[in-house]
Protein backbone atom coordinates (compact mmCIF):
# COMPACT_ATOMS: atom_id res chain seq x y z
CA UNK A 1 0.00 0.00 0.00
CA UNK A 2 1.51 3.62 -1.07
CA UNK A 3 -0.01 6.49 1.74
CA UNK A 4 0.78 9.67 0.69
CA UNK A 5 -0.03 12.46 3.41
CA UNK A 6 -1.70 16.06 3.95
CA UNK A 7 -0.63 17.31 6.82
CA UNK A 8 -3.17 19.75 8.84
CA UNK A 9 -2.54 21.18 12.44
CA UNK A 10 -4.49 18.67 14.71
CA UNK A 11 -5.57 17.78 18.55
CA UNK A 12 -4.03 14.27 18.51
CA UNK A 13 -1.75 11.83 16.37
CA UNK A 14 -3.59 9.30 14.14
CA UNK A 15 -3.30 5.41 14.28
CA UNK A 16 -3.04 3.26 10.76
CA UNK A 17 -2.62 0.09 10.47
CA UNK A 18 -2.63 -2.37 7.07
CA UNK A 19 -3.52 -5.84 6.84
CA UNK A 20 -2.92 -6.63 2.98
CA UNK A 21 -5.18 -4.36 1.24
CA UNK A 22 -7.09 -3.60 4.08
CA UNK A 23 -6.45 0.06 5.69
CA UNK A 24 -7.41 0.49 9.42
CA UNK A 25 -7.37 4.26 10.76
CA UNK A 26 -8.64 4.91 14.43
CA UNK A 27 -10.40 1.59 14.57
CA UNK A 28 -12.36 1.55 11.38
CA UNK A 29 -11.71 -0.60 8.38
CA UNK A 30 -11.35 -0.03 4.81
CA UNK A 31 -11.00 -3.27 2.90
CA UNK A 32 -9.36 -2.62 -0.39
CA UNK A 33 -9.45 -5.91 -1.81
CA UNK A 34 -11.64 -5.69 -4.60
CA UNK A 35 -10.06 -3.33 -6.57
CA UNK A 36 -8.05 -4.57 -9.32
CA UNK A 37 -5.07 -2.65 -11.81
CA UNK A 38 -6.27 0.64 -12.84
CA UNK A 39 -9.48 0.79 -11.03
CA UNK A 40 -10.08 4.19 -8.86
CA UNK A 41 -12.88 4.01 -5.94
CA UNK A 42 -14.01 8.06 -5.50
CA UNK A 43 -13.46 9.57 -2.53
CA UNK A 44 -16.82 10.15 -2.21
CA UNK A 45 -17.38 6.39 -1.92
CA UNK A 46 -15.46 6.09 1.03
CA UNK A 47 -16.73 7.45 4.28
CA UNK A 48 -13.29 7.56 6.00
CA UNK A 49 -13.09 11.31 7.28
CA UNK A 50 -9.09 10.69 7.27
CA UNK A 51 -8.94 10.17 3.71
CA UNK A 52 -8.48 13.21 0.95
CA UNK A 53 -7.87 11.32 -2.22
CA UNK A 54 -9.44 9.06 -4.66
CA UNK A 55 -8.12 5.13 -4.01
CA UNK A 56 -6.17 3.55 -7.25
CA UNK A 57 -4.89 0.52 -7.30
CA UNK A 58 -1.54 1.08 -9.52
CA UNK A 59 1.41 -1.30 -10.21
CA UNK A 60 -0.21 -3.64 -7.52
CA UNK A 61 -0.48 -0.89 -4.86
CA UNK A 62 -3.34 -0.01 -3.20
CA UNK A 63 -2.65 4.41 -3.39
CA UNK A 64 -3.88 6.52 -1.42
CA UNK A 65 -3.83 10.04 1.05
CA UNK A 66 -4.66 10.31 4.55
CA UNK A 67 -4.49 13.36 6.82
CA UNK A 68 -1.75 13.63 8.73
CA UNK A 69 -2.23 15.64 12.26
CA UNK A 70 -0.01 17.05 13.64
CA UNK A 71 1.29 19.43 17.02
CA UNK A 72 2.61 23.01 17.07
CA UNK A 73 6.04 22.96 16.02
CA UNK A 74 6.04 19.58 14.23
CA UNK A 75 9.29 18.92 12.27
CA UNK A 76 10.07 19.48 8.71
CA UNK A 77 9.38 15.66 7.89
CA UNK A 78 5.78 15.70 9.31
CA UNK A 79 5.21 18.94 7.56
CA UNK A 80 6.86 17.92 4.68
CA UNK A 81 5.95 13.90 4.69
CA UNK A 82 7.10 11.48 1.59
CA UNK A 83 5.18 8.96 0.78
CA UNK A 84 5.39 5.49 1.99
CA UNK A 85 5.18 1.96 0.69
CA UNK A 86 3.57 -0.83 3.11
CA UNK A 87 5.24 -3.61 2.48
CA UNK A 88 4.17 -5.98 5.41
CA UNK A 89 0.94 -6.05 8.43
CA UNK A 90 0.50 -4.07 11.43
CA UNK A 91 0.76 -0.84 12.67
CA UNK A 92 2.13 2.16 10.24
CA UNK A 93 4.88 4.57 11.03
CA UNK A 94 3.93 7.78 11.05
CA UNK A 95 6.30 10.88 11.08
CA UNK A 96 6.09 12.48 14.42
CA UNK A 97 3.51 14.06 15.85
CA UNK A 98 5.65 16.71 17.32
CA UNK A 99 8.97 18.14 17.70
CA UNK A 100 11.01 15.74 20.10
CA UNK A 101 12.62 17.89 22.85
CA UNK A 102 15.78 16.65 23.88
CA UNK A 103 16.51 16.79 27.25
CA UNK A 104 18.44 19.53 29.32
CA UNK A 105 21.75 17.71 29.93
Amino acid sequence: MKISFSPQLGAAPVAVSVTGDVLTVEGATYDFGPLVEGDILPRGAVECPWLVSDVIRDGGHICLTLILPHGPGAPQETLFPAAIIVTGDGPVALPPFARIEEPDA
